[in-house]
């Protein structure tokens, strides 16, 4: 696949006009910035001069790229500007007054300090959206502890259940990271329309990362928790775990009687269906321990791949324990183009993970590569009106650098 990409590529999408301003740095900021830039909108990627530190979480190729970074920041131009630099903020203002979103994921207090916070950018752009992704929020007792995302998720109460009958455990992925992304995704998303809507007024969005995780995660682990004076239910029985097979592992989900009825079906234990111990979905929670301890020596007398076709026949919610590998060829991954291989003119082919959503008349689009370290640095800075003396002005006080990759 090869993409039309800088200013002449054309936008395409919901968000196709909107300008975003991103000054966020590894994972859950970069993240929401990426989406809207697969929306349509022209995403400004603002680094210091060393880089986002995404661009050394692995081995970089020759363009500056690693794995991390190039998952997640695609569809933006890099702008570097040292904001150490005396008089450098002004170059962030200028480009704030043009900017619809300003996205940043400093600590608190930091944006206000580098003279880029709310109130001086509002300012001078009333209709500023501007999103702050913290850990913990603008307030409160842990407002200035460090955050990360094992600590988002050592304090959000999922790694006990993550953990099942061991000891707690992380979810292996920087999954509060990312639901923190997607939450300030949808939240500017909303406020673009609020603003349609009252006049052009913007406003500031927070973004506590520890909010976000525990309002992705625990709404089915709550359970009885959401009536106040019941008593603590105790763990559930564990539904979501893996299963040997013969060769291999599936994994399945038995909730509703037509889903067991067909999983019995599959291992061929109809006699299991009319069991009192599975008459419902009560007793088969009850009499978890017995029925699933069953259930599982049926499985492993089968191959994944007989699993697999007799859950398909029967109507069973049953799939293989894929790696990554196993998903790039999976039949459904490869018709729905969840991974694109994309040409780039000096690093060689990139494979990319696709944005999910798919319109019927707004599309989203794979527009530009993300960019080198300060790429478009005078570029963006002409579109601002700077004039060529104020940009070499600018490389001599090393506010950006004086040559850009």
């Amino acid at each position: 696949m090869k993409i039309e990409t800088g200013r002449n590529a054309p936008a395409q999408g919901p968000l196709a006009g909107i300008r975003v301003l991103d000054l966020s740095a590894v994972v859950s900021g970069p993240l929401c910035g990426q989406i809207l830039g697969d929306l349509g909108a022209d995403v400004i990627k603002v680094e210091a001069p060393v880089g986002d530190a995404t661009r050394r979480l692995g081995m970089p190729d020759a363009c500056g790229f690693t794995g991390w970074y190039l998952n997640f920041n695609r569809n933006k131009r890099g702008l570097v500007v040292d904001l150490k630099v005396d008089g450098a903020d002004e170059v962030v203002r200028r480009l704030a007054r043009d900017a619809d979103v300003v996205l940043e994921n400093f600590r608190p207090g930091v944006a206000d300090r580098l003279g880029i916070g709310y109130e001086v950018l509002a300012a001078e752009n009333p209709g500023l959206l501007y999103v702050s992704i913290t850990g913990f929020g603008p307030d409160g007792p842990y407002r200035d502890q460090p955050a990360y995302d094992s600590v988002i998720q050592g304090f959000a109460g999922f790694m006990p259940t993550q953990g099942g009958s061991g000891e707690p455990a992380l979810v292996r992925s920087i999954a509060a990271d990312k639901a923190s992304g997607m939450t300030a995704t949808y939240a500017i998303l909303a406020a673009l329309f609020a603003r349609e809507r009252n006049g052009g007024r913007g406003q500031r969005i927070d973004i506590p990362m520890l909010d976000s995780w525990v309002a992705y995660i625990l709404p089915d682990i709550f359970l009885d928790r959401a009536y106040k004076d019941r008593p603590d239910p105790g763990p559930a029985p564990n539904i979501h775990r893996s299963w040997a097979s013969k060769d291999g592992h599936v994994v399945m989900m038995l909730i509703e009687d037509h889903q067991f009825q067909a999983m019995c079906r599959v291992l061929d234990r109809e006699d299991l269906i009319d069991d009192p111990r599975s008459e419902n979905i009560l007793a088969r929670i009850m009499n978890a321990e017995t029925l699933f301890g069953e259930i599982e020596e049926e499985v492993a007398k089968w191959t994944t791949g007989e699993l697999v076709e007799r859950a398909q026949r029967f109507g069973a919610p049953l799939a293989p324990a894929n790696g990554i590998a196993e998903m790039m060829n999976d039949p459904q991954a490869v018709h729905s183009g969840i991974v694109v291989d994309v040409e780039h003119p000096e690093a060689g082919t990139l494979r990319y993970l696709r944005n999910p959503v798919r319109y019927s008349q707004t599309s989203t689009s794979f527009r530009a590569h993300p960019p080198k370290l300060g790429q478009h640095t005078e570029e963006l800075l002409s579109e601002a009106g700077y004039s060529a003396e104020e940009i070499a002005t600018l490389q001599a006080s090393g506010a950006i650098p004086a040559k850009t990759t």
